[in-house]
């Protein structure tokens, strides 16, 4: 009797194991049965929100349930990110949230509730945007050639703004420095709308700004765009020249990203996965995301991961290299 134990251990596991996958593959079948929450750890009206709400009701007709935006504002994005986080893993609450709350916010505040590795089911890569770099209108600066040389012989001279200390603009000039060998006075604001009639009236020398709330102001010739900071011309604004033109290998985007909390099911994650990047060929989808200065992207749960750690791993550098805090 006693050598037969293991024998019928073994059977139990893998009998618990077939059920486990059998119980998973059916609830697939079954999902969704009721209406999704698509939690959003910014205030509406915002750039995230605006994504959301495109993304939200394409999913809903590929789904054949309603996708319910709740946004969960506070805190740069944690108070919305814990609750996506702490919510069940069974697909009726997920999280849509960008490099802020995911690459950036965890380097730079170590305090963070959650892990963004741990607590998180990568679903799809959205979408991604890029910053553009502006000068006043007047500026004899007519290029990323001129702001280089021009920075190198005058080392602190120019003063560039940003939405704040540790956002993504902020860090993508710091990048910039970095990788130039040149030096700029930051000069924080609490937004862009704050930043942006200096700039215009020449009290800053530059700015490295969401394009998508900078090309109005381009295309009314308030300010003078010198490049964008996507690896390519960006669908938006194909006639600006990408940074990595000039600077090689230069590269900094927002992305945006659905994510699932810790230990979603592999058959929702891949329901979920399938009906994403078939809201993102949607035409009316694409017309909307490029009207906001959005690239699509898309891909499988992998690819978002491996673009998430490689994000990090870049921002953690420049964080490090420029001794960046929040203090």
């Amino acid at each position: 009797m006693k050598s037969s134990r293991p024998l019928f251990k073994a059977c139990l596991a893998v009998a618990s194991s077939a059920m486990v996958l059998f119980t998973a593959a059916a609830f697939a079948q079954s999902y969704p049965n009721k209406s999704i929450k698509l939690i959003v750890p910014f205030p509406a009206g915002g750039a995230t929100d605006i994504v959301s709400r495109v993304i939200a009701q394409q999913l809903g007709t590929e789904l054949g349930q309603s996708v319910v935006v709740d946004n969960r504002a506070g805190a740069a994005g944690v108070i919305g990110s814990e609750a996506g986080a702490r919510a069940a893993p069974d697909g009726y609450t997920l999280l849509l949230t960008t490099s802020s709350t995911h690459s950036i916010g965890p380097l730079l505040n170590p305090k963070i509730p959650y892990s963004p590795t741990r607590d998180f089911t990568p679903i799809v890569y959205l979408a991604e945007s890029p910053q553009v770099v502006i000068v006043p209108p007047n500026s004899p600066i007519k290029s990323i050639p001129d702001l280089i040389a021009y920075a190198k012989a005058n080392p602190g001279k120019l003063n560039f703004g940003s939405a704040g200390t540790g956002g993504i603009p902020h860090l993508s000039t710091e990048r910039f420095l970095a990788m130039t060998g040149t030096r700029m006075t930051h000069v924080p604001y609490k937004g862009t709308a704050l930043a942006m009639p200096d700039l215009m009236a020449g009290r800053l020398d530059l700015m490295f700004d969401s394009i998508s709330t900078a090309l109005p102001h381009i295309r009314d010739g308030k300010v003078r765009a010198l490049a964008v900071t996507s690896a390519g011309k960006s669908s938006v604004a194909p006639e600006i020249p990408p940074l990595s033109q000039f600077v090689p290998g230069y590269e900094s985007q927002t992305w945006f990203g659905v994510f699932g909390p810790a230990g979603l099911p592999q058959p929702i994650v891949d329901k979920m996965n399938a009906a994403l990047n078939s809201a993102l060929k949607n035409p009316a989808v694409l017309q909307q995301l490029a009207k906001l200065g959005f690239d699509p992207v898309g891909g499988s749960p992998e690819d978002f991961r491996k673009k998430m750690a490689s994000e990090s791993a870049i921002w953690k550098k420049v964080i490090e290299d420029g001794n960046i805090t929040l203090e």
